[in-house]
């Protein structure tokens, strides 16, 4: 009975009397049914969320994108005069272009005591822009005349609940400002907002701002002149062409060179999540479904064992093979029908979530969570095939069964020769043990395969958890080894060694120590690749440069060292040369040597030595900005002098940066190894539970003959039980062998120019994992024991042999 409902009389209700036989063998066997179901529900729902958020993603990006004219190629300079633009939007391949300032400031939030970072872009006046508009959801644009208006990104505002009306306080290129807010907006360019040189965004401590263009330019001393240009291009035509163009136009403007939406890093994260949600689609579902196809056909396979004699006695009064075959593939109809009503349910459900939870990431005007039909399509011919194969497979049997030899019991099974069948003589292991050794032997086909599943479902969990191990180890060298600095400041344009003496005497301040950024073209051959080199001082305890292993990377005098993600773009390697072309200041072409290479695991780095890199450029003793160790007593009064100090563009704190990364981490990676672990267990579940369930119905007038010839319902019970115990220790092993592939494939396959997953499985995993798969086999174990405690031997032995 389930629900109340009679199995038995649901099967009165149908005329056809197979079909009467279809409902009365689900009511015996509903359990192993929801078993199978929930395994190709879990396929299904990990198709449909991966494949939904994706395509959810892809279409909402798109859309964002072409309504709001987000840029195609973006061409920072020093300074250019207001009439090139029109230069600009002759270039081939131009559809639309705009010219704008952007500037960085430092933000003082009232009731907030450390400093908020942000950029400052201006909009034109009078007009929208051409090029990457901006979606007011408050408020209105600023208007013309009006110095102190500005329009404050929404996601920095709520994270201050600042309102319309309300004034910020911001530092811009040395002065000090109080703007007005007139509006709230998003912007597709900040759809994942994150300040530079961060690697998670943080809304409270960084911000994005657009003013008038008159009122910026007033600001930053940029009147009748720019310092970047956007461009829209037009269908087909290529970036790299029109880069090229806008590199010649503007060189003699101090630009560094233009960089296409790849190099764009909001839109480089997004599209990383995108290309993740497209690897685990094609992953994970095709897993789950072979081990409900394996199921399907063991659950069948050994239920046409079982019911020979029945099969015989239909095929005696006249029905054919195609309809008793008919027959048994309704029945796995039936349960991969609840499989996939469940998995869409599941999957609607736990897409939605998702994509309330992108919401808090991904800053769309709108994020919904749609499926494009094709995806339910999919998922339908996939669990038919699967599940249909799987049932064909099983039935096909029935046809090769002899009417009259079918009626008869099998001959018992010959053990004499069975391979490995001396382990069940040896005197040391009892008799209950030597039995679950011989049945283990007597089918090692079906042992194999519940070895298997068993051993994916321990794969899966090991897999899934190493992202936990990953982002530990990620966060441990990038915050505790590579990045030891407390605050980052950097200044509004290079500066004097003298610079880094004022920030040595501010309130708090421990140890300083300088750092030289410049932007640069590195080529090797052919290969051309936009970076900046770092220049640190030598041994430097705060900030330097930290490979996967965690050791810290000197330069030697005069050469740089890449990161394994660069070099491998370049085709360098260490001892080899590269062409190097500043383009900032004097521009020098310099040919420097590779003194080594290695894996970073967050973003690309080209190091040297800072007086080294300022020799190089003629510069003197000239620094960007400084890492600050400080005395957490006097973290308030470093914080008000930086935030009134005139020469700082920006401020990072390494404190709130790791807090924001481990709070992402938990909510999303969080949330995705509660999913995966479930999913996995489940298919622990539908395994061992189907695989002793089967045994138990098979061997049900074998363990009542022992229990008539006296042994313990324990010892009955050990030697049902003992069989799938010692496959799931077997099992243990081998997923942790998967488990370890399937992590390297996840580190290898998932890693992008943004980071890279290091390689680290902890012990804890394997044993988690282990304990985890030994806990659902107990579980699964426990169910059937209390059938076997209710086993009505006196019924099972008056079955006819």
């Amino acid at each position: 009975m389930v629900g109340g409902w009679h199995f038995p009389d649901l099967a009165k209700l149908l005329p056809r009397m197979l079909d009467r036989k279809l409902v009365r063998d689900l009511g015996g066997m509903w359990v192993q049914a929801v078993a199978i179901a929930l395994v190709i529900a879990g396929g299904i729902s990990v198709h449909l969320v991966s494949a939904g958020m994706l395509d959810s993603l892809q279409v909402t990006r798109q859309a964002y994108y072409d309504r709001y004219k987000f840029a195609d190629v973006w061409a920072p300079v020093v300074r250019a005069p207001e009439t090139l633009l029109a230069d600009i939007r002759e270039l081939p391949g131009v559809e639309a272009a705009e010219s704008r300032i952007r500037a960085a400031a430092v933000l003082d939030i009232p009731g907030m005591d450390a400093p908020a970072s942000g950029e400052i872009l201006s909009l034109p006046d009078g007009r929208e822009p051409r090029v990457n508009r901006i979606h007011l959801t408050d408020g209105r644009i600023p208007r013309t005349g009006h110095r102190n208006e500005a329009v404050v990104l929404e996601s920095f505002a709520t994270a201050h609940d600042l309102q319309v009306g309300e004034t910020l306080s911001a530092t811009i290129h040395g002065g000090r400002a109080d703007l007005r807010i007139v509006g709230l907006a998003l912007s597709p360019e900040h759809v994942y907002s994150i300040a530079p040189g961060q690697i998670v965004p943080d809304p409270r401590l960084y911000g994005v701002i657009w003013m008038g263009r008159d009122a910026l330019g007033q600001a930053v001393e940029r009147d009748g002149a720019f310092n970047e240009a956007v461009i829209l291009l037009r269908r087909g035509e290529s970036e790299d062409a029109l880069i090229d163009r806008l590199d010649r136009l503007l060189e003699p403007y101090g630009a560094p060179g233009a960089y296409g939406r790849d190099s764009q890093i909001s839109d480089a994260f997004v599209s990383s999540e995108i290309d993740q949600l497209d690897m685990m689609a094609k992953l994970l579902p095709p897993i789950f479904l072979a081990v409900s196809a394996f199921l399907v056909n063991v659950v069948l396979s050994r239920l046409v064992a079982m019911e020979r004699e029945e099969i015989g006695l239909l095929k005696a009064f006249g029905y054919s093979n195609r309809e008793v075959i008919s027959h048994y593939v309704k029945l796995a109809v039936v349960i991969g029908a609840l499989g996939l009503v469940i998995g869409m349910g599941l999957g609607v459900w736990l897409g939605r979530a998702l994509a309330q939870m992108y919401q808090e990431y991904y800053h769309f005007p709108f994020l919904v969570f749609r499926f494009d039909p094709r995806v339910f399509a999919t998922e339908l011919v996939v669990t038919v095939a699967a599940v249909g194969g799987g049932a064909i497979l099983a039935a096909w049997r029935v046809a090769g069964l002899d009417t009259a030899l079918a009626m008869r019991p099998p001959p018992p099974p010959d053990y004499s020769k069975a391979f490995g069948i001396g382990l069940t003589r040896w005197r040391v292991l009892d008799q209950q043990t030597r039995m679950i050794i011989r049945q283990i032997f007597r089918w090692p086909a079906r042992s194999g395969f519940t070895l298997g599943g068993v051993a994916v479902s321990g794969g899966l969990l090991v897999g899934t958890m190493f992202f936990l191990d990953s982002m530990d180890r990620m966060i441990d060298v990038y915050f505790n080894i590579s990045n030891r600095q407390d605050v980052a400041v950097s200044f509004v344009e290079p500066r004097s060694h003298a610079a880094l003496h004022s920030v040595e005497r501010l309130p708090g301040v421990l140890r300083a120590e300088p750092v030289r950024t410049v932007a640069v073209r590195l080529r090797h051959g052919a290969a051309e690749e936009r970076a900046a080199i770092t220049g640190y001082p030598r041994d430097p305890e705060l900030a330097r440069l930290v490979g996967e292993d965690g050791l810290a990377v000197e330069s030697p005098p005069g050469s740089l060292v890449l990161s394994r993600d660069l070099a491998d773009k370049l085709g360098a390697e260490a001892g080899q040369v590269l062409t190097v072309e500043v383009t900032e200041g004097e521009r020098p072409v310099l040919a420097l040597p590779v003194a080594a290479v290695t894996t970073t695991l967050i973003g690309s780095g080209v190091q040297m030595e800072i007086h080294d890199l300022n020799a190089l450029l003629g510069e003197g003793a000239v620094v960007s900005g400084a890492s600050l160790l400080v005395d957490s007593d006097a973290v308030a009064q470093l914080y008000a002098r930086l935030k009134s100090s005139p020469g700082i563009a920006g401020v990072s704190l390494q404190s709130e940066a790791e807090r924001t990364f481990i709070e992402l981490m938990d909510e999303g990676i969080g949330a995705s190894i509660v999913i995966y672990t479930t999913f996995a267990g489940l298919i622990a579940i539908g395994v061992v539970y189907n695989s002793v369930r089967i045994s138990f119905s098979e061997r049900q007038h074998e363990l009542a003959v022992l229990r008539v010839l006296g042994f313990t319902r324990g010892e009955v019970a050990y030697v049902l039980l003992g069989e799938i115990a010692l496959i799931t220790l077997l099992a243990l092993p081998v997923g942790a062998a998967l488990g370890a592939a399937l992590a390297w494939f996840f580190a290898t396959s998932m890693s992008s120019d943004l980071f890279r997953l290091p390689y680290v499985i902890e012990a804890g995993t394997f044993g988690f994992a282990a304990v985890l798969v030994l806990a659902t086999s107990l579980i699964s174990a426990l169910m059937i024991r209390s059938r076997l405690d209710k086993l009505d031997m006196v019924a099972v032995l008056k079955t006819g042999e």
